[in-house]
């Protein structure tokens, strides 16, 4: 659409000029600090950073009518700097000027219904969001457009040569990390630490063909998590972890999708988020608040938040009477989903002054906690997959917290569910097949169902001749092998002419 085809009203504020001067919030002692370096945590107590915007009345200045209008028009602008999480730059990075925003083809991932079949054996209507459809194939890009943005500002203005830019993940992570890194040149080189032996095939070819450094540490998340804030605390490298509050920023672009993909109508809307690192669920809520502060949405849907019974540290904190509640970390066990094996998520501060400040907007009871088994993860993933939503194992285990939801009475039926697929099934695909081979290791404790195992059905031919490379049959021969092929797979489909 060109630009003199929107609304006078509007075509203004297609382009968003760089206004505010957001500052670093302490978490813990709440003194601010300036946003012209990179910040982790506190200078003056160590506690965890927020980015707020001490001008945000501004954007109340506007009604929620225009920036619902902007930012549904935005959608149909054709200008890379204002796609992607950027389509809602004035509520993410409003200092920062469009030359150094970095696009690849980032958020606006698809809602898909559930299917009238599946949403009856589960027992309410819901949707995916298929964040697994971004460029590196999970959510995290969301928060990389954000962080490598705010880097690639950095080393604009600071006329830096090179920077570190580094992170510890559970797969996902760093292949996010490498690929936006790559896209700056030269500048910017990643380095990544993951968890040896605890992140798939698939995840671990993503940063090395994006040509980081790949270090494999022993232990889990938890221990290469400790390694990377060393490093960072001691050398000067650029971490990309959720700890970045650049990050939480722009994967805030969720939440406002969502209210976008629902036309800005929530209240009845539940959200079933997995905790992970709680970086994810810590940026949704900041977003869902700044669009109801500012008017975008006048109800807030509630919020069910899902870890895995083997790394549970915020069910346990929020499954106890809130009187009794002191926060602590866990030893994790192997789960499936792998995203959820976090005993000590760095984001816990924000997310538990944010549930609060949510529970206060929204009501009591807007935000709550669910935890599943393994066998449960594996085997929702497994029942959307077989109804035509190609989710991972993270959008497996949120399926299994629906469940666990709606007959624990945390959710009703008369409610529509949105599941977050935090990745793409394919970089899990492993799991399945182990499972359907019955091969999983016993240290998920998993179990092969029969009737969910499917393996491929090789035809035996006894002495017929049949194809091989390079070695075409003979037409009589050629007839012979089809005629018996086509007997075989009717009789096992059991066709009947």
């Amino acid at each position: 659409m060109l630009l003199e085809d929107f609304p006078s009203d509007i075509r203004d504020y297609l382009e968003p000029k760089p206004q505010g001067h957001p500052v670093y919030e302490c978490l813990s002692c709440s003194k601010q600090f300036p946003t012209d370096r990179l910040f982790y945590t506190c200078p003056s107590c160590g506690g965890l950073m927020m980015i707020e915007d001490p001008d945000f009345q501004r954007l109340r200045a506007k009604p929620g009518s225009f920036w619902r209008r902007l930012f549904d028009y935005r959608l149909l602008y054709n200008r890379q700097a204002t796609r992607g999480v950027f389509t809602f730059h004035e509520f993410i990075a409003p200092s920062l000027p469009l030359e150094d925003l970095v696009y690849l083809g980032e958020a606006h991932s698809p809602v898909v219904a559930a299917p009238a079949e599946l949403a009856k054996e589960v027992g309410a209507s819901f949707y995916f969001k298929m964040d697994g459809q971004n460029p590196s194939a999970s959510f995290k890009d969301r928060g990389m457009a954000a962080a490598l943005s705010f880097l690639k500002h950095l080393v604009r203005i600071k006329n830096l040569d090179t920077v570190i830019a580094v992170c510890a993940s559970t797969g996902d992570t760093s292949a996010a990390a490498a690929l936006y890194a790559a896209s700056l040149g030269g500048s910017v080189k990643s380095a990544v630490l993951l968890p040896k032996g605890r992140v798939t095939p698939q995840q671990l070819s993503q940063p090395l063909g994006a040509g980081a450094a790949v270090f494999e540490l022993p232990g889990v998340f938890d221990d290469c998590m400790r390694v990377v804030e060393r490093l960072s605390d001691k050398y000067p490298v650029a971490l990309l972890n959720s700890k970045n509050p650049w990050r939480v920023l722009g994967q805030e672009s969720y939440a406002y999708e969502i209210a976008q993909q629902f036309d800005y109508r929530l209240g009845d809307i539940v959200l079933v988020i997995p905790v992970g690192n709680a970086g994810n669920i810590t940026a949704i809520l900041s977003g869902l608040l700044k669009f109801h502060r500012a008017g975008l949405v006048e109800r807030l849907p509630r919020i069910l938040a899902v870890q895995s019974e083997r790394a549970n540290p915020v069910f346990l904190y929020y499954n106890t009477p809130i009187n009794r509640r002191t926060y602590a970390p866990v030893n994790v066990k192997p789960s499936v989903a792998q995203a959820a094996m976090i005993g000590d998520p760095v984001s816990f501060p924000r997310l538990s002054k944010l549930a609060a400040d949510y529970e206060k907007a929204a009501g009591e009871y807007s935000f709550g906690v669910v935890e599943v088994n393994e066998q449960a993860i594996m085997e929702s993933m497994l029942l959307a997959n077989r109804r035509g939503l190609t989710v991972c194992t993270q959008g497996g285990e949120c399926l299994a917290g629906l469940r666990a939801g709606l007959i624990k009475g945390l959710v009703s039926p008369l409610e529509t569910a949105v599941l977050d697929s935090t990745a793409h099934a394919l970089k899990f695909v492993d799991f399945q097949t182990a499972y359907f081979e019955g091969r999983l290791s016993q240290e998920y404790g998993i179990v092969t169902n029969p009737k969910l195992a499917n393996r491929p059905r090789e035809l035996s031919f006894g002495n017929l001749k049949v194809p091989a490379v390079n070695q075409p049959l003979r037409p009589d021969d050629e007839d012979t092998f089809v005629t018996a092929a086509v007997g075989k797979i009717a009789e096992s489909l059991g066709l009947s002419s």
